[in-house]
């Protein structure tokens, strides 16, 4: 057999692949042939590395190169000089931000250093559409060792020696919930996987179903066998297609080698797989509205309990975890379940990952051990607020979360810490915000979403969130009241103790965690009809500063209600009673700053140009 001397990794990742990475491997294959390289190098498609910012990302190994933000137009030249030659492309280095060094290796950057990677410990190294290459990396030896070495009980014994908590956001232990459905008689149980990722700007688990999806498959059995389950659902996002295709690859191959299917391992154990796709509603993510959805009814939340461990999924006990709980479960299984406890915190073991977003340098899929400070996450292994702006405040948890402000910044992440400053952990996504962020906004941003997304089953959450939303829309618009600030407060408790399900229990968290810590910038919203942030439409008043202004002319022209006037080479003027604020003359202004939405009827600098005007 001949083994190739190069490994060239590209990633896979949606995206990367939206940044043509398909054609990059494409292109790899053409210049290798022309080269006669083809049996010298293999190209080789993996998951997301997590570096998302930085994609396309091509990783040339036994070297370990790590190329960053590579073109098509880039692949001939790393063929020829470091395939052909073993002289690395110096200029595609990915150069670190703070330092500006060349860092040659991915785990030497300080985006990997603080990382630990167990959920996505594929993701970036294999081929996630061969299952030869996961089987190499350990893959399903868990699953045969469980069949052959422990009874039922010593699985669930394992992972609740792990200390292994949801990920999906409720935190719940793992092993407990799947002790519940395992002590329920009957010959017909379930295991469901929850993979209907609905946080805005959250991308965890679609990448380890794009990276790793035989680690869940693996797990899932392992899960089955546990319970007493022989049938799985995995419920995945239909706009997943990478995810969904990968997956069904996986599932396929792993009925062809006999890891699902009949009497797996040669033993009385029989366990089989589906997919089903979520339509895309936010509510489906709650367990009961799931499993309701993959009945074939309409995605709405039951009463609990029952809880689904006694009846869930036609009627029977099911199980549900989400996709990286799940990925957890082989790596446990393997290493022990004390080598996860070791990491994390005292109630929080082991691992979380994040989707890191927002007003951040380093954008991209980050795993941590639990305890890791919000600090060393955004200063660290983001690499910190671009553009020179301050860090203001985190959102976690999405919809669901709250945001932390910059004075707690070495908050540690984990359940109990999160909690207790009126966050939550969530799914795992991260927004980053700074000073041009503003609080009231966000706060209604979210509401916008969970209003949308509310399946109207129950009145406090189909009722309550429209008039929350309705409130902020009145403060972001300068008509609001200290009272309404009372009783923005005051229905916020309300959703939380009356909702029937998670969705509405958790819509006033955003509200209520800038209320708490933000709250002057709602009291300037009311009192001053001025938004600090500059972001409030209504509360903006676009002006021109004469000493700025060089009379060029570019803003005038693009003034799509001829707000703006003055001649040539001389400062301009707008006039505030035509300007809708849509902000086309901020964006052409060739003179930096000349041109300023600035917020309030009581802003001086606003005063003195309308004196002069």
């Amino acid at each position: 057999m001949n083994f190739a001397r190069s490994h060239i990794l590209v990633c896979g990742g949606t995206g990367c692949t939206s940044s043509q990475s398909p054609k990059i491997m494409e292109e790899f294959e053409v210049q290798l042939a022309k080269r006669g390289l083809s049996d010298e190098a293999k190209v080789i498609l993996t998951g997301c590395f997590g570096l998302c910012a930085l994609g396309p990302i091509v990783v040339v190994y036994p070297e370990g190169a790590f190329y960053s933000n590579v073109k098509v137009s880039d692949v001939a030249e790393i063929v020829e000089e470091h395939i052909l030659k073993g002289r690395i492309v110096e200029r595609l280095l990915y150069h670190e931000k703070k330092s500006n060094e060349i860092v040659h290796s991915l785990n030497d950057t300080e985006f990997y250093k603080k990382q630990k990677r167990i959920a996505l410990r594929n993701c970036g190294v294999i081929n996630p559409e061969n299952i030869d290459e996961y089987i190499a990396f350990d893959g399903y030896q868990a699953l045969a060792t469980c069949l052959t070495e422990r009874t039922p009980q010593e699985v669930i014994d394992i992972i609740s020696a792990s200390g292994l908590r949801g990920r999906g956001g409720a935190g719940f232990p793992t092993g407990t919930k799947w002790s519940f459905a395992a002590r329920e008689k009957g010959p017909v149980k379930y295991v469901c996987c929850n993979a209907d990722e609905g946080d805005p700007g959250a991308f965890m688990d679609r990448s380890v179903l794009e990276g790793d999806p035989h680690s869940v498959i693996e797990a899932m059995a392992i899960a089955g066998y546990a319970i007493g389950a022989s049938q799985g659902y995995i419920y995945v996002r239909a706009e997943y297609p990478i995810a969904v295709k990968r997956l069904q690859i996986a599932i396929d191959q792993a009925k062809e080698y006999g890891f699902l299917g009949e009497h797996i391992f040669d033993t009385d154990f029989s366990f089989d797989l589906e997919i089903r796709l979520g339509a895309g509603a936010f509510v489906c993510g709650e367990e009961t509205a799931l499993m309701t959805s993959i009945e074939g009814h309409r995605g709405e939340p039951r009463p609990r309990p029952p809880y689904p461990a006694v009846k869930g999924l036609f009627g029977k006990p099911t199980i549900l975890n989400n996709v990286e709980t799940l990925a957890n479960i082989p790596w446990i299984l393997q290493n022990g379940p004390e080598k996860f406890a070791e990491m994390g915190t005292e109630k929080s073991k082991g691992t979380k990952v994040f989707a890191l977003g927002g007003k951040i340098t380093n954008t991209g899929l980050v795993e941590i051990p639990m305890g890791t400070t919000l600090r060393e996450i955004v200063e660290d292994i983001g690499g910190g607020v671009p553009n020179g702006k301050k860090f203001k405040a985190a959102q976690t948890g999405g919809p669901s979360g709250g945001c932390i402000p910059a004075s707690l910044i070495d908050t540690p992440i984990d359940y109990e810490s999160l909690a207790q400053i009126g966050s939550m952990m969530g799914s795992g996504g991260l927004i980053i915000m700074d000073e041009d962020n503003c609080m009231v906004d966000i706060a209604r941003f979210f509401l916008d979403f969970t209003v949308d997304e509310s399946c109207g089953k129950c009145a406090p959450c189909r009722i309550g969130t429209r008039r929350l939303r309705e409130i902020l829309d009145k403060i972001v618009s300068g008509k609001g009241t200290m009272e309404d600030l009372d009783l923005l407060e005051e229905l916020c408790y309300h959703l939380k103790s009356n909702s029937l399900c998670a969705l509405g229990q958790t819509a006033p968290n955003p509200v209520l965690s800038t209320l708490r810590y933000f709250r002057d910038e709602y009291e300037a919203h009311v009192k001053e009809h001025r938004c600090p942030a500059g972001v409030c439409k209504a509360l903006l008043h676009y002006v021109i500063d004469p000493e700025k202004c060089k009379g060029c002319t570019a803003c005038s022209r693009v003034c799509p209600v001829d707000a703006i006037s003055g001649e040539v080479k001389k400062a301009h003027v707008i006039d505030t009673d035509k300007c809708i604020k849509c902000g086309a003359c901020i964006e052409k202004c060739r003179y930096q700053e000349a041109i300023s939405g600035i917020g309030g009827d009581d802003c001086g600098y606003c005063q003195t140009e309308n004196q002069r005007n």
